[in-house]
């Protein structure tokens, strides 16, 4: 029997990258005591308030089907939001609610990438970055950035990956894995990189709320001579604890949601109405818990990286945001992949190899920011003890 090519485009860039995770799983099902610090989902409670908003919107009959494009209330929010954010008016016409940034994304991808478009985007990057962008008939297009200058993308380097081929950035933050937060002048120029050679910008802002220390997160959506061309892409699963209720957004221009829609509409038409209304009273509604809950990652970050101070061979640097710590290994010799098998074998502590999010992030581990201080002050103990080791 034939397949489809977007089968073998795809073939390689699934599960194969979670192995180590998946093995951490199958040995702690087996009574194994194991650290996870692999997977980034929150292990903070969502707000009480949020789930008996969903409950009681359901138990009022808000169960059949929505708008395909997002019900009226939820855009409402968006709109709210996003006026705030850019400090001028965003219309809810410019909003497509989507179940999670992943869906969301891969709308966006299929909507302005034609079979050979180049896709570029900072490498180390997201692990379904690569996928996505196949999916669509895309050719991604990596950039290494610098781990020793905080893993950012440069306009000048950009510039010089553009090619006539080239029709996306693909940008990321605050960054999974690198934890790097894009300050407005970076964007700015950036984005003039992208008006030169007509590159949409594709911005997933999943972390947006999560920054620490004095950095604040900017968007390309926030300048309004970049509004045109960017469209971003975002959920609740990381701002409100909430990753199973899969509630995300595209925001971008009128123009570019009236071509996204048909798009949409073949894979799903409208959601769950009593998750958008979950979610348009989450986005309305602020929450001291979740306060707490980004307390608690910049600790754990801080604590981590104190940790791992006294060693020779391993080092780590704060994050400027999001959830991850990205552990450079490179003075132990050792691959970050050959890294984390062995600190699982050897040391009960599970992991994601750097070389899971491109060839930029070979010789680290991404380290997930989901448990607590004990537990990831354990947990680097015996990552510097099997660098000693090694």
């Amino acid at each position: 029997m034939k397949f489809a090519k977007v089968t073998e485009r795809l073939d390689g860039l699934g599960s194969e990258k979670w192995a180590v995770h998946i093995e951490g799983k199958r040995r702690a099902n087996q009574g194994e005591d194991v650290i996870f610090l692999s997977i980034g989902e929150p292990d903070a409670p969502p707000p009480a308030a949020i789930l008996d908003e969903a409950n009681r919107q359901m138990h009022a009959g808000r169960i059949r089907y929505a708008e395909g494009r997002g019900e009226a209330n939820v855009r409402r929010s968006l709109s709210r939001l996003y006026t705030r954010q850019t400090g001028r008016a965003i219309h809810e016409d410019q909003f497509i609610y989507l179940p999670g940034t992943q869906t969301a994304l891969y709308a966006a991808m299929m909507t302005v990438v034609d079979l050979g478009d180049e896709v570029l985007m900072a490498d180390p990057y997201y692990a379904t970055y690569e996928g996505v962008i196949a999916a669509a008939g895309g050719i991604p297009k990596p950039i290494k950035v610098d781990p020793d200058h905080g893993f950012h993308l440069k306009a000048a380097d950009l510039e010089k990956h553009i090619t006539p081929r080239s029709r996306v950035l693909l940008m990321n933050t605050p960054s999974n894995p690198t934890g790097a937060v894009f300050t407005r002048a970076e964007i700015e120029k950036i984005g003039k990189v992208c008006e030169k050679h007509d590159l949409w910008i594709i911005s997933d802002e999943v972390y947006a709320t999560l920054t620490y220390g004095n950095h604040v997160f900017a968007s390309p959506f926030d300048v309004p001579e970049l509004e045109k061309r960017t469209i971003v892409v975002s959920s609740i699963s990381k701002s409100h604890a909430m990753p199973g209720f899969r509630c995300g957004w595209i925001a971008a221009s009128s123009a570019f949601c009236d071509r996204c829609i048909p798009v949409t509409e073949t894979m799903l038409f409208g959601s769950q109405p009593f998750l958008e209304d979950a979610m348009a009273f989450a986005l309305d509604t602020h929450f001291p818990e979740l306060d707490a809950m980004k307390a608690n990652y910049e600790k754990r970050a801080r604590a981590l990286v104190k940790a791992l101070e006294g060693s020779k061979k391993v080092s780590a640097r704060m994050p400027e945001g999001g959830m991850f710590v990205m552990v450079d290994v490179r003075k132990t010799g050792l691959s970050g992949e050959d890294f984390a098998w062995r600190l699982l074998k050897e040391e009960n502590v599970v992991t994601m190899p750097g070389e899971s999010f491109g060839a930029g992030g070979a010789g680290h581990l991404r380290i997930a920011l989901t448990v607590g201080v004990d537990e990831i002050t354990e947990a680097s103990k015996r990552i510097v003890k099997l660098a000693e080791r090694v």
